[in-house]
């Protein structure tokens, strides 16, 4: 009698486990109304193409003919890293791209493994049970670095293939060797979220895992990516809130971005409302000391992904979190431009710092040397201490250049380490007839012609190839003949 008993309790027991999985995969396979994506995103409306078009060709043109021979003449792509990915001598084309300057806006992806980062590129992007949505687990699962770029076709491209492609802007990621590029894979296809902006994908973190296991700097390589993105997704687990060396490092790469970061606590469905305020507490208590700011950062608490919210869970506050969070997003898709234009103006302030630094060396070399000095001898004391013959401080004195903007003393030790001084001309003899000088170019893109172009496209006019260039984009015609 006992053992009839038991074996239906334990028939029982099968039995309510099995409904309750049944309910489980039941509301698992309800999938979410997603209809307010496209609808932030505003992808249904068309874009005003031409006038975007037009200003980027007037970006490419100030790039080339004002700000690129300068940075040609002194070697600035050999000083810094961050430098636009642009080739020596490649001509202003109708098919050229130049890199950073024609590339989308870049989303970027960071956090602990298994935190939903692949998922939430799936559910923005619609991916489910499509062959191209990105693998995801509950183990680590993505181990390459993975860019999701807009496309005719559905394909993808290796990651030597998209180094070796000058039309791209990943050419500069060559120089982390063949064991990276095995690890970075692209994938095309069409959508329009993607005619707008380009996802990255990034390995999870794992805090037991030294980089040299990897095979290539991971830390490095992650900085590249920092540089350049546009918006940068921290995504945090409220299972995953420990901070190790690993995910410290990361946030030092991201010290000075810190306008860009969004963190982001997701699959927040997972905790009852007390739970979620707790985790929410420890996430602020935990990453307090990493992000060094006045204000704190902005942490939006919501599931990504493309099923349903769990029951008795805050839906509304989670829809509203998602929301705002899209609106983040359009926001930089809006902006693309402006910020183009900002970040060729910031390249040509610093080219410009470069090409008076390099002048100023070969001036105080020049005024050093004498019939009987040794070159070595001479230059050795003037690179090893600058201060001593007031290099950079004769700089500052230069109007429009900020102390802050000046970049490390010792890196012109090993920049003319590579790079002989008899090799660059004074500022002064870097003039033509018909093209003039080249300060004079970049201090005119600088002050008048990227401020102009900027003015120009937030008060929504058209600028014309012709109008920029009879009248300086925005300037008032001059009378070459009046005197002044």
């Amino acid at each position: 009698m006992k053992g009839a008993v038991s074996i239906c309790c334990f028939v029982s027991l099968l039995l309510l486990q099995a409904t309750a999985d049944e309910e489980e995969e039941a509301f698992t396979s309800v999938l979410r109304d997603t209809s307010h994506i496209e609808e932030t995103l505003r992808l249904a409306t068309e874009e005003k193409s031409g006038d975007y078009a037009a200003a980027l060709q007037r970006l490419r043109k100030i790039y080339h003919t004002s700000i690129k021979p300068m940075e040609q003449a002194y070697k600035y792509n050999e000083l810094r890293q961050h430098e636009i990915s642009a080739y020596p001598g490649r001509s202003l084309g109708d098919t050229a791209t130049d890199g950073e300057i024609t590339s989308k806006p870049m989303v970027l992806f960071l956090g602990p493994w298994s935190v939903g980062k692949s998922s939430m590129i799936n559910y923005l992007l619609g991916l489910k049970d499509s062959p191209y949505q990105l693998y995801t687990g509950a183990e680590p699962t993505t181990s390459e670095f993975t860019v999701i770029m807009h496309g005719e076709k559905i394909r993808s491209v290796e990651g030597i293939v998209m180094a070796a492609d000058s039309s791209r802007s990943f050419s500069p990621l060559e120089k982390f060797g063949q064991n990276f590029l095995e690890k970075l894979i692209g994938i095309e296809m069409p959508h329009k979220l993607l005619e707008r902006v380009t996802f990255v994908d990034t390995p999870g973190i794992i805090e037991n895992r030294k980089q040299q296991e990897r095979g290539y700097p991971f830390n490095d390589v992650c900085q590249w990516f920092i540089d350049r993105a546009d918006l940068i997704f921290v995504v945090f687990d409220p299972t995953k809130l420990d901070v190790g060396l690993e995910l410290e490092m990361l946030f030092r790469q991201l010290k000075g971005r810190e306008s860009q970061i969004r963190i982001i606590l997701n699959k927040a469905d997972n905790l009852a409302t007390q739970d979620l305020m707790r985790v929410y507490g420890a996430l602020f208590w935990s990453l307090a000391p990493l992000i060094n700011v006045t204000e704190p950062p902005r942490v939006y608490v919501s599931s990504f992904w493309p099923y349903d919210y769990a029951p008795d869970t805050s839906r509304d506050l989670f829809k509203r979190e998602e929301i705002s969070l899209l609106e983040d997003l359009n926001q930089v898709i809006e902006n693309r431009m402006e910020n183009k234009i900002a970040f060729i103006r910031q390249h040509g302030i610093r080219v410009r710092i470069h090409g008076l630094l390099v002048d100023r060396y070969v001036q105080t070399f020049k005024e050093k040397m004498s019939f009987f000095s040794d070159p070595e001898l001479v230059f050795k004391e003037i690179v090893d201490d600058p201060d001593k013959f007031y290099i950079f401080k004769s700089i500052l004195a230069k109007t429009n250049v900020s102390k802050f903007d000046l970049p490390n003393r010792d890196a012109y030790r090993d920049f003319f380490g590579i790079n002989p001084i008899a090799n660059f001309k004074p500022l002064s003899s870097q003039c033509s007839y018909m093209g003039g000088c080249l300060l004079d170019k970049i201090e005119k893109a600088i002050t008048n012609e990227l401020p102009a172009l900027l003015s120009s496209i937030n008060s929504g006019k058209q600028p014309g190839l012709s109008s920029c260039e009879s009248t300086g984009c925005g300037e008032k015609p001059k009378n070459r003949y009046r005197k002044n």
